[in-house]
């Protein structure tokens, strides 16, 4: 009798506390979790990819000597951007002929060091540039458009004479990343879109990279210690690397939020009219892929995944792979909104995080999207509002 009335005060207790608990945000208001449809076995590939994103490194489990960051989330929290607090910094050359000082610990600084360990400094005569970790959802679906597509959208000429000549950036890869079904390749390079300037083919190399550079862990795919500039033995497994693959694959993409306002509606129209949309291509369609959830699905990022010149004001004279300095990959605008969230309460845009408000990154935009920028500066400030406005939504 004690034993069915304490279980009866316990579920009294236990559903008091569930009516007094706060609700919790709204789907469309976080950036993390899972694509909707996963199977068993998919679902549960994706907590094993959640925790070892934000697994910390200690010591004891390699981390270091030298490092940026001790797990994945504190580049990316709440799987968002990162902020000045936690941004990093590249050097190298403003040339196309490959990063000539790797031997010096580039291409990536690593300002921090575990004890009995000092931090790189920036070498002299090198050229650098600060930068921002992106958001990570909805990568799966920029993973899955097809080569073709990005080269349907190129325009290296401005055949149509808009002012906007994007291209794919056609680049190196390393040899443990396996091509795309339909992989195109010119010259022994292959087109990579991942990465500010779009240098990074794909989730495993970027992933792979990551833990080595900005951890200082080192893996089947990766093994050249940053410190000693040695191959070691691999200090995170492979399954665990395909596990956080799988993970950021399969994050689900923003989800835009008041797309019935009227003001929002008024703001697509305006980001269309001035031309907007020559880069920030609003709809995308993955090709086939072995994850169900993505395949063959339109989506919407507002990217072309293309490389575009931007101008003076945005060259910080420093390249990767074959891109030049004042090219840029379109970021894309989904999630835009909730930057804020993931940034401390405030904005921090463009690749280095100079940007304050949405506006200030707009004027920012010279060379390609010059055109796009002059017509911004004559709109009505109520048409200025409604922009705003619809780029906030997404």
């Amino acid at each position: 009798m004690r034993f069915v009335l304490l279980m009866g005060f316990l579920m009294l207790i236990g559903s008091s506390c569930e009516k007094s608990l706060p609700a919790g945000p709204a789907e469309s208001e976080v950036l993390d979790g899972p694509l909707s449809n996963l199977t068993a076995s998919e679902q549960l590939q994706f907590v094993r990819g959640d925790e070892a994103f934000g697994e910390v490194f200690t010591i004891e489990k390699g981390l270091g000597p030298i490092f940026v960051a001790n797990q994945c989330s504190g580049c990316h929290p709440g799987d968002g951007k990162g902020s000045p607090f936690v941004g990093f910094l590249r050097f190298g050359q403003s040339d196309t002929t490959g990063n000539h000082y790797l031997h010096l610990g580039g291409p990536q600084i690593q300002h921090k060091a575990i004890p009995g360990f000092l931090p790189e400094k920036l070498p002299a005569g090198v050229v650098s540039t600060r930068l921002l970790a992106p958001a990570v959802t909805g990568l799966g679906f920029l993973d899955a458009v097809p080569d073709s597509e990005l080269m349907k959208l190129a325009d290296p000429t401005d055949v149509d004479q808009d002012g906007i000549s994007g291209r794919p950036h056609w680049n190196v890869i390393p040899d443990y990343v396996p091509l795309r079904p339909d992989a195109e390749s010119r010259k022994g390079r292959y087109i990579t879109r991942f990465g500010k300037k779009g240098a990074v083919y794909d989730l495993l190399q970027q992933t792979a990279n990551a833990y080595k550079e900005d951890m200082g862990i080192t893996s089947l795919f990766e093994p050249m210690d940053p410190f000693s500039k040695q191959e070691v033995d691999p200090e995170v497994g492979g399954e665990t690397i395909h596990d956080v693959v799988f993970y950021l694959k399969t994050l689900k993409a923003p989800i835009p939020r008041n797309q019935e306002d009227d003001e929002v509606d008024a703001g697509r129209m305006v980001f269309s009219e001035i031309g907007c949309d020559g880069c920030h291509t609003p709809t995308l369609r993955t090709g086939h892929s072995p994850i169900g959830a993505l395949s063959q699905v339109e989506f919407y990022p507002y990217t072309d995944l293309l490389l575009h010149d931007m101008g003076p004001l945005l060259d910080d004279g420093y390249t990767e792979g074959f891109a030049l300095s004042s090219e840029w990959r379109t970021p894309p605008l989904w999630g835009l909104g909730l930057s804020r969230d993931a940034q401390g309460g405030s904005y921090f845009l463009l690749h280095d995080g100079r940007a304050a408000t949405i506006e200030d990154a707009i004027l920012l935009h010279g060379g390609e999207a010059e055109r796009v920028t002059e017509r911004y500066r004559q709109l009505g400030e109520k048409e200025k509002r409604n922009l705003i406005t619809f780029l906030e939504s997404l």
